[in-house]
This record gives C-alpha cells, sequence and structure tokens, in this order.
C-alpha cells in the first residue's frame, strides 16, 4: 500500500500524471478520515446536537415528531452528518489547499494564501448567522402562518434537513467576499467590472435567497439582505486592496539599465 505523502508539493516540482493522482488520492483520504472521525463524534453526541438542532423552535412547539420506524434512526444519521460537514470543513479545505497551492506561482501564493484561509472564518460566520438570526424569524413565520386553520406538528425529518440545509446553504453563500478578492487581487477582472454588472448581481442574489431552504418571504429577504451587503463591502475592499500588486522599478530594472 502506497504510503500517504506528508510533504505538501513544492511550484518548482515536476510531478507526473501518476504523482498527481496519488497526491490527490492521498488528500482526498484524509480529508474523508477527518469526515469519519467528526461523524462518529456527532453521532455519540447526538442529543446535545439534536438540542442545539431544536433551539430555534419556538418555546411552546413541541419536540419535532417521527412517523416510521427506521426515521429516528435515519434523522439522527442525517443530522450527525450536517454537524460533520461542518466540524470538518477546516480539514477539507486545508487539504484542497494543500493540493493546489503548489500550481500557483510563490508571488501569487502569497496572494491567494490570506483568502484561502479566511474560508472557513466566513463559512462559519455565515452558519452562526443562519442559527442565530435567520432560523428563528423564519421558524417562528412559517410555524404561525395560518396557524389558525391547521393542526401543526413539526415532522423530524423535513425540519432538521430544513435546519442542516440552511446553515450549510448560508455558509457557502458567505463566500462572496472571497469569490470577489480572489479574482480581483489575481488581476482576472477589476473591480469596476463588479459596479457595472451590479443589477445582475442583484437579480442572481434574488434568485439564490429565493432558491435557499424554506422559499418564504422572510427567508428570502433575511438571506438577501447581508448577501447584498457582502457584495458591496466586497466591491469597496477590492478598489481598495484588491488591484494586483504592482512591481516595484527596483525589480523591474536591472542594475546595469539603471544608469
Amino acid at each position: 500500500m502506497a504510503r500517504l505523502r506528508s510533504a505538501r508539493a513544492r511550484f518548482d516540482d515536476r510531478l507526473t500524471l501518476v504523482d498527481h493522482l496519488d497526491e490527490l488520492r492521498n488528500r482526498l483520504i484524509v480529508a474523508l478520515l477527518a469526515l469519519g472521525v467528526a461523524f462518529a463524534l456527532c453521532f455519540w453526541q447526538n442529543p446535545l446536537l439534536l438540542d442545539i438542532a431544536n433551539d430555534p423552535l419556538p418555546a411552546d412547539t413541541p419536540v419535532p415528531i417521527t412517523f416510521g420506524v427506521t426515521e429516528p434512526f435515519f434523522t439522527t444519521v442525517e443530522v450527525s452528518a450536517y454537524g460533520a460537514m461542518i466540524l470538518a470543513l477546516p480539514v477539507v479545505l486545508y487539504q484542497l489547499y494543500a493540493f493546489v497551492l503548489p500550481a500557483f506561482s510563490p508571488q501569487e501564493r502569497r496572494t491567494i494564501t490570506p483568502f484561502l484561509i479566511a474560508m472557513p472564518i466566513l463559512f462559519i460566520v455565515g452558519v452562526a448567522f443562519a442559527y442565530f438570526v435567520v432560523m428563528p424569524v423564519a421558524v417562528k413565520f412559517l410555524l404561525n402562518f395560518n396557524d389558525a386553520e391547521f393542526d401543526i406538528n413539526v415532522r423530524a425529518r423535513d425540519y432538521y434537513s430544513f435546519f442542516g440545509l440552511m446553515l450549510m446553504a448560508m455558509g457557502i453563500l458567505f463566500q462572496i467576499p472571497i469569490a470577489i478578492l480572489s479574482v480581483t487581487r489575481l488581476g482576472i477582472v477589476p473591480p469596476e467590472w463588479f459596479v457595472e454588472n451590479r443589477r445582475y448581481a442583484i437579480f442572481i442574489i434574488a434568485v439564490v435567497s429565493a432558491a435557499a431552504p424554506g422559499g418564504d418571504p422572510v427567508s428570502m429577504f433575511m438571506i438577501m439582505i447581508p448577501l447584498l451587503l457582502l457584495y458591496e463591502g466586497s466591491i469597496a475592499v477590492a478598489k481598495r486592496f484588491g488591484r494586483p500588486r504592482e512591481e516595484s522599478l527596483s525589480t523591474e530594472v536591472s542594475p546595469g539599465e539603471a544608469g
């Protein structure tokens, strides 16, 4: 059995296709091991995880109910899987970072490394925003909408799926600043491009917000507002820091040409 590669490849390494595939396999194994350990931890602590998931429900709402013999088990597995993906994300992102970074030159690496470090931070911020802000408001609205006409009970499978997808979606959507700053910092597009295409961005953000878990007007509004603020804030930061760094004259002009 091939030994896991412990050292990250360097920019000037000359690797064959087999070496790249071997590197990719090793990174995938480590990422899957991290997910497995995180899943085992979440499944072991599933009562705590379910209590955390139930917290956004109104205080007078009974605990979610199930309708089948196997539903409690598979619902617990689903909740544990969502928790594992959130916990293991830093390790998974690092493996991705370690695999793709050798493809960049040292200068490009210095440019993109801060963004790669910020990815898990923004993901956690997005998850926290969904948990503490979006979920309580959205759940309260949905459970109280036309409640006089229905005998409302919360089904465990549906609620926990909604809960997990909402947290994951917000964590991913909060990567907007990373995408904007990366493409501007690398010189792919200028910051002005995002200003000129703002109307299209607003439309796309509205569509994404409507397609997010929930789909109700309150959830759409709660998701759309921070995404618009992130978009506008990213443009402002990109104008200030996103332009490719200019090389100094001392590095462009050789000592013999200076005179």
